[in-house]
């Protein structure tokens, strides 16, 4: 089991990659180290943070053999890591746990966040020895809360913390290296639900407690205040301090206290880490799913192979645009996407502020998750 490696949260691991960055500083056409993405678009809860509701597209079904050839693909090409988060509860669909058996078997690093409720202890038992990581979205503490945060009954409260005490006593009974997490995505408004949920942690004995901002889009129309989340800080520095040796609660500093703002322009993330709607469709990130973006699209998975994808003109012709001086992520983009940090990294590398070299000291873990 793993003990003493690092578990970086509010970072990239990005810089254990040297190679892939050599190769496209050079220009040369690379595949993601990461590819995060859903199996569905569909979701049986109604969280009130969700920027999933902002990403409609046109929907398709993926099938057993589109699954199959995608991760054939990803082998093929060299992709590292698949995350299956974005834009759909993944355990919807009937292909959920033979894409995570199936890819880790092939060799790549699996993993998935979820809100918890569908995946009984049966499934448990399948699925986690194949998976580097499985976080669950609990983002409140009591009951009557939970409800009110996430859309749902008050009762699913209860099951979704014995799913999770269930995975906690699988992980030690089969000593598995998977990593067990929660997350809160907080809006300010629910900050009275953070040591609630961080005493929760606490009892249910995850390895992490992980509390993050909520994105909103380029518009606000999830209205997030950032300038609220000062007022917590008190709170959630407190929530910190539940940690203990084996539970660790982990704020999301670098970009809660950042405003919602970036200090960079251009968007050098996507060719790294790619998202895929559950609908199938391979955008640069989860920000630009909906319709009204549409000349970011690349295609769909359900119609055309990712290698053959990733080799054409369009994928490198959207990807090289974000990168160029027409491109501005601090006007067009919503608020600290999933590529944030890497985006700040490679900023900070295109300029010349940071030399790339090989980080001393022994690999974090999940490193194909950068």
């Amino acid at each position: 089991m793993i003990e003493n490696k690092e578990l970086i949260l509010d970072a990239t691991k990005i810089a254990w990659h040297k190679e892939r960055i050599e190769k496209w500083a050079k220009g040369e056409r690379i595949a993601p180290i990461t590819i995060d993405m859903s199996l569905t678009r569909a979701c049986n809860f109604g969280c009130s943070f969700c920027y999933a509701r902002l990403q409609e597209n046109d929907r398709f079904d993926i099938t057993r053999e589109v699954v199959d050839n995608f991760l054939d693909d990803c082998v093929e090409v060299g992709v590292k890591a698949i995350s299956l988060v974005s834009d759909g509860e993944s355990t919807l669909s009937p292909h959920f746990e033979h894409m995570v058996v199936r890819g880790s078997k092939l060799g790549l690093s699996m993993a998935t966040a979820t809100h918890g409720y569908n995946l009984k202890k049966d499934a448990l038992e399948r699925i986690l020895p194949h998976l580097t990581y499985l976080r669950v979205n609990i983002s409140a503490g009591e009951a009557k809360r939970y409800s009110e945060v996430m859309g749902v009954k008050e009762a699913w409260f209860e099951q979704v913390c014995q799913n999770i005490k269930d995975m906690v006593e699988i992980k030690k009974k089969n000593n598995l290296d998977v990593t067990i997490g929660m997350q809160m995505v907080l809006m300010p408004q629910d900050a009275d639900q953070v040591i609630p949920l961080a005493k929760l942690g606490k009892e249910l004995r995850p390895d992490y407690l992980v509390i993050k901002h909520t994105s909103d889009s380029e518009d606000g129309a999830l209205g997030v205040d950032y300038s609220k989340y000062a007022e917590i800080e008190p709170i959630l520095k407190e929530a910190e301090s539940y940690s203990d040796d084996e539970y660790k609660v982990v704020v999301k500093w670098s970009k809660i206290s950042s405003d919602g703002k970036r200090d960079y322009q251009r968007c050098y993330g996507p060719p790294f880490q790619i998202q895929m709607s559950g609908s199938g469709l391979v955008a640069p990130c989860g920000m630009l799913f909906n319709e009204k973006y549409k000349k970011f699209h690349i295609g769909n998975i359900v119609h055309t192979r990712f290698k053959d994808m990733l080799q054409s003109d369009r994928y490198w012709e959207v990807m090289n645009y974000l990168a160029s001086p027409n491109f501005n992520a601090q006007k067009m983009c919503g608020s600290l996407c999933l590529q944030h940090k890497v985006n700040e990294f490679l900023d900070s590398y295109e300029k010349g502020d940071i030399k790339l070299r090989e980080p001393k000291g022994e690999k974090p873990q999940h490193i194909n998750f950068i």
